[in-house]
Order: structure tokens, then sequence, then C-alpha cells
């Protein structure tokens, strides 16, 4: 039986790159795991791999939901699991590919079942951490929720607010109800998890250059005219990085210049609790460095190779 294979890692460190390489290598096919990749007409702050750039390699769950719809880990989990399953029945190479660490762990570890996703409180959740911080919000899960509450980073809005959309909608804790859970797929046994790990110094040095080549490239001007067709500022796909600074300058609450070192900023704190998070894993092999280097595109392709042929003699 073939392995099932995911790329993952912070933000800027090249998985893209190292899972096309791969991809052509052994007959494979990418499915994204990147959570804002998935929204269509959000291109400059997604930083989708361009179709041209994608060596013929097919890519799945990109560009496949409105700015304004809403898409759960679970939604995910189901989708990506159906497309492991076809992909591994053709006999071709299945490939998660993205930094969307909760992604991963709902694949290979379902949820348990979840009251379906409250807009109006949602929307509300989302007002108070725009007028007070994701710190505030973690400070009001501490006293409605506590076990989960430790489990949460505090700058961890995204987390934090679904625990309170939980907690709201079931008067029950979020850790607790965790132990009820599906079984997970009967491929999970073969998932093999590569996570990319840069130095500190040089990913924050080059997630700095890609925000500002990604400003520089008209970003406001994308947010700019997805408003301006009818996306509202509450749409689910504007809660990304990036995106929540440029509304807040065209809101005129602060500059560009502003807008740009708090995204660079914002998403540095992202990719180091990227890393924390894959750390706690399990069954990771650690790729020291960025995908786009020769030297670590040849460790990963060798290891591949001997998995693969591995569990043909097996």
């Amino acid at each position: 039986m073939r392995h099932i294979l995911a790329i993952v890692g912070p933000t800027a460190s090249g998985k893209s790159t190292l899972g096309i390489a791969i991809a052509l290598q052994f007959d494979g096919e990418i499915i994204n795991c990147d959570s804002i990749q998935l929204y269509r007409r959000l291109e400059v702050g997604t930083y989708k791999v361009p179709i041209e750039e994608r060596q013929g390699v097919p890519h799945h769950l990109i560009d496949i939901l409105a700015p304004t719809e809403h898409f759960t880990a679970v939604d995910f989990a189901h989708r990506a699991a159906e497309l492991v399953q076809d992909i591994d029945s053709r006999g071709r190479l299945a490939l998660l590919v993205g930094g969307t660490g909760f992604y991963l762990r709902a694949l290979r570890e379902p949820l348990f079942p979840a009251p379906p996703t409250d807009l109006h409180l949602r929307a509300r959740l989302r007002h108070i951490q725009s007028r007070k911080d994701a710190a505030h919000l973690h400070r009001l899960l501490a006293r409605l929720d506590p076990n989960t509450s430790k489990l949460i980073s505090p700058n961890d809005w995204s987390r934090t607010t679904r625990a309170l959309e939980f907690y709201f909608q079931t008067r029950h804790s979020l850790a607790q109800c965790r132990v009820v859970r599906p079984s997970p797929p009967e491929w999970s046994e073969r998932l093999q998890v590569f996570v990319l790990e840069p130095p500190r110094a040089e990913l924050y040095e080059r997630i700095n250059r890609r925000t500002e080549s990604m400003f520089n490239q008209g970003w406001v001007r994308e947010v700019q005219h997805l408003l301006e067709s009818g996306v509202p500022r509450e749409a689910k796909a504007f809660g990304a990085h990036g995106y929540r600074r440029i509304l807040q300058h065209l809101a005129g609450d602060i500059t560009l210049e502003e807008a740009r070192a708090l995204t660079a900023r914002d998403v540095r704190h992202y990719a180091k609790r990227q890393l924390t998070w894959f750390h706690r894993e399990p069954a990771l092999e650690r790729l020291l460095g960025f995908g786009d280097d020769p030297f670590i595109q040849q460790r990963a392709l060798v290891r591949v190779h001997q998995l693969l042929t591995l569990a043909q003699s097996a």
C-alpha cells in the first residue's frame, strides 16, 4: 500500500515548491491544506501558486469557496478524505500541502459532531475582537471554559472564537467534548508528514520581503475591489492575516505603512505559532530548511523514494 504524504510548516517556508517537486517525481496530486487558499478572488494575499507554475500537477481544494462562505475543519476533513481515497485508488500519490495544522489534525483525528456555525454569534464575537483584541476574547473564554482556554494561545483568535461559539451554543466545554470522536480514515496509518523548519531569522526576513511584495503587487486594490463588488467586511475570508489590517487602513483607523508593518508582524507571530503547533504533532519528519532549497528537496525526494519502495516491498 502506498504512503499518503503531507508537507507542512510555517508560512513562507517553501511548502508549495517542495510539494510540486515531489508530485512531479512520484506521479502525485496535491490537496491544498491552507484555509485561506480555499477562497476565490483572494489572490495577492494568499500567495497561491499560479496555474502556469504548477507544472501540470493537479491541485485540489483551491478556489472552491466564495469569500462569504464558511468552511470548517470538519468540512475540510470530509472533502480531503474523499480526495485522498480517489487519488489513492487511481494509483497516484496523494500529497497534502499547507500550513493549517488544525486541518491536518482534523483529517488524522476526526472531530466530534458540533452544531452548525451561528453566523450572528460569530459576527458578534468578531465585532468584539475588532474593538478589543484576541487576548480579550481569550480572557472571556478562560472565565467560561478554563479547560479549553489552557489549550489555546491567547493570540489565536480563530480557535478562541470557535471555542466561545461552541460554549455559547451548547453550554459545554469544547475540551471535554473532544473525547467523543469518530474513527480516523483507514488510510491514516499510511500518512507520512514532513514539516519544514527553516532558520527562524531567515524565515522572518522572507516573511518581511513577501509582505512588502504583496502590498506592492496591489493587495490594497484587491481588497477595495472585493468590497466594491459587495463582499462585506465581516466576510469569513477577510479574517486572514493582512486582509484585516487592510480593512483597518481603508476604514481610516491606521495608515498604509502601519498596515504593512502590522501585517508583517502578525504573519511572523503566526509562523511562530505554526512551528509550535507542528512540534506538538505526532510522527513528523523534520526538514531543517526551506522547501525551495535544492539540498532540502533532494533529501525529501530520497526519503520519499525510500518510503514508497518499502511500502511496495511490504
